[in-house]
């Protein structure tokens, strides 16, 4: 019940996880949905989002989950 401020690039890289909860997104396939063909960004940029993204959520942030060596998803359980 209380409104959380994010950037669009935190907004779409939620929506995207939210979209297909459990499904593991690779930094890549973020990079790819968020960036698109920007040549400027890496994939420890994703990283840094999911992070802030993360802390802007609080309790809610420990659903969005590290795959290591893979990526990130939302949990579901």
């Amino acid at each position: 019940d209380r409104k959380i401020d994010l950037t669009l690039t935190e907004f779409k890289i939620l929506k995207l996880l939210a979209q297909k909860p459990g499904w593991v997104f690779s930094r890549e396939q973020i990079l790819n949905s968020v960036w698109g063909d920007e040549k400027n960004v890496y994939d420890r940029t994703v990283d840094v989002h999911i992070k802030n993204l993360r802390d802007k959520l609080g309790k809610f942030g420990k659903l969005i989950k590290s795959v290591r060596g893979v990526g990130y998803k939302i949990d579901v359980e």
